[in-house]
């Protein structure tokens, strides 16, 4: 069985789409284009599906259908992670 998928890697995926690609999205989160990238194909191979439509330089970026399903619940997923830690560091 795999290991869950991680609440980063999620928040991360959330960022690719909202930069609108993987190496504003590494600017953003302060790590590397190449780490980010290698983390998308691993989050694609560990779904079973491709994320993203490939080769489509100087146009905006694509999600396929798997990919903008797993985009609306990556944002509630971390929005609830996120409401969570709230919740409880106000005690």
């Amino acid at each position: 069985m795999a290991p869950p998928i991680e609440i980063r890697v999620l928040r991360n995926f959330v960022a690719v789409v909202q930069e609108e690609g993987v190496t504003a999205a590494a600017d953003v989160l302060r790590i590397s284009q190449p780490a980010l990238s290698r983390q998308i194909k691993e989050l694609e191979e560990e779904m079973g599906a491709t994320l993203f439509v490939r080769g489509n330089r100087g146009r905006a970026l694509e999600l396929t259908h798997e990919g903008q399903l797993l985009y609306r619940r990556a944002r509630e997923i971390v929005e609830l992670a996120d409401r969570t830690k709230s919740e409880i560091a106000s005690g």
